[in-house]
């Protein structure tokens, strides 16, 4: 890969430490078992909040998406999101192991969620730039395993430093939870240190940059040709549909994976970073084993296997009742989530007209967005009318055999 290709990919392993450590696996946990008064409410309130997120960020990311491609503001407006997504991780470690910081708890998270996402709308778009359309699978595809390196990296340095050591380093409090509540300023400190090669190397694509004003102006009118127009591009518009779903069901699976494992197999936290660990490997392997054959295999083809493989295995695991089984059936998964996004990331930027990436990839967080508070509110629904967090998981299977079925459907074109 060229330098450019590299520091872009350098911000996946940057970016990778939030969705792993917050999203999934330690604080969500830590939300669930230590500050709401049961796994089964905790499961529901993080759920509410998730979707609270998913409303802003699917009325957020078209329309920035069409600024940064009428504004020539990329790169600000990534470093913008990067720094509040920071700011607001690292603000958790002020959340204690009391039901009266739920709030609090879950406000940051929701901000940080918000700018996480937005922010890869701007990163996602810079894809056709630092490489050439030959090679957009294997470089998606390698940026990614380098992601789930990267959060395989804090997860591991948390368990080391913060975690595992009793009594715990730097004076923490465990009785306080203060050694699980350190991983979140580890994360905003993660992100910070190095995500700054894209921001350094990655140059805004050439052009005049508009005024704030008039930018903002040709945003709306982008945004609305956009979205009017997707009636007269079908395979679009089946892709972005398709997506809605399958998201839907991926990220449900991402933040309340965890919360599942202590619930139901009753694993710690020590375990829960164990689990983590082994399953970013299993999943940072899929991501750049399949990067290497995407661009020959096609996109749209290693996402359907990667979705029908999740399918299979995710049931298998909800009737799991070992936590041997537990693990070994969320290994194989693992293997076949990195695919899942990083091909359907490719396959946008095959099919976005030249000059329209980040509008078009406002769309693509849209369709991943536009309906998020449907998964977890379905997630917290059933959990909250069943007590069971295995039926609750089950929601996310149908959502995913939705998007591969609408996904099969699809002729992939540039637009």
């Amino acid at each position: 890969m060229n330098s450019k290709a590299i520091a872009w990919a350098t911000f996946d392993w940057a970016n990778s430490a939030f969705p792993t450590v917050v999203s999934t696996f330690v604080i969500a946990a830590y939300f669930s078992q230590g500050i709401a008064p049961d796994p089964a409410t905790g499961q529901a309130q993080w759920g509410w909040m998730q979707t609270i997120a998913a409303v802003c960020i699917a009325l957020l990311s078209p329309i920035l998406g069409a600024l940064a491609d009428n504004g020539g503001r990329r790169r600000a407006m990534l470093a913008a999101c990067t720094l509040v997504t920071a700011i607001f991780t690292a603000l958790v470690w002020f959340a204690k192991p009391d039901p009266s910081w739920t709030l609090y708890a879950l406000a940051c998270v929701c901000v940080a969620t918000i700018a996480f996402e937005i922010g890869t709308v701007f990163y996602n778009a810079m894809l056709p730039e630092v490489t050439t359309p030959e090679h957009l699978g294997r470089v998606s595809g390698l940026a990614w395993g380098l992601g789930y390196a990267g959060g395989l990296a804090c997860l591991g340095v948390a368990l080391v430093l913060l975690v595992q050591p009793n009594p715990s380093w730097f004076g923490l409090d465990r009785n306080a939870s203060e050694h699980v509540r350190a991983t979140a300023v580890l994360v905003g400190l993660w992100t910070v240190v190095f995500a700054w090669p894209v921001l350094l190397f990655v140059p805004d694509p050439p052009g005049a940059r508009l005024p704030v004003g008039q930018a903002v102006a040709a945003c709306i009118a982008e945004t609305n040709r956009l979205v009017r127009g997707l009636p007269q591009r079908p395979d679009m518009l089946r892709f972005l549909v398709a997506r809605l779903f399958y998201t839907d069901g991926l990220n449900t699976l991402f933040a309340f994976g965890a919360i599942y494992a202590a619930g139901v197999h009753g694993m710690g936290m020590e375990d829960i970073l164990l689990f983590g660990i082994a399953l970013n490997v299993t999943a940072g392997l899929g991501a750049a084993g399949f990067g290497l054959v995407e661009d020959r295999v096609g996109s749209k083809r290693t996402v359907l296997v990667a979705l029908v493989s999740m399918i299979l295995l995710g049931a298998a695991l909800l009737l799991a009742d070992s936590v041997g089984w537990f693990w070994a059936l969320a290994m194989a998964l693992g293997i076949f989530m990195g695919p899942a996004q990083a091909a359907s990331r490719t396959l946008m930027a095959q099919m976005a007209p030249e000059g329209q990436c980040a509008s078009h990839f406002g769309l693509f967080a849209l369709s991943g967005r536009i309906t998020g508070f449907m998964g977890p509110a379905a997630l917290a629904a059933v959990t909250a009318m069943s007590g069971s967090q295995a039926l609750g998981m089950a929601t996310v299977l149908v959502f995913l055999a939705l998007g591969a079925a609408i996904l099969a459907t699809v002729q992939p074109v540039r637009g």
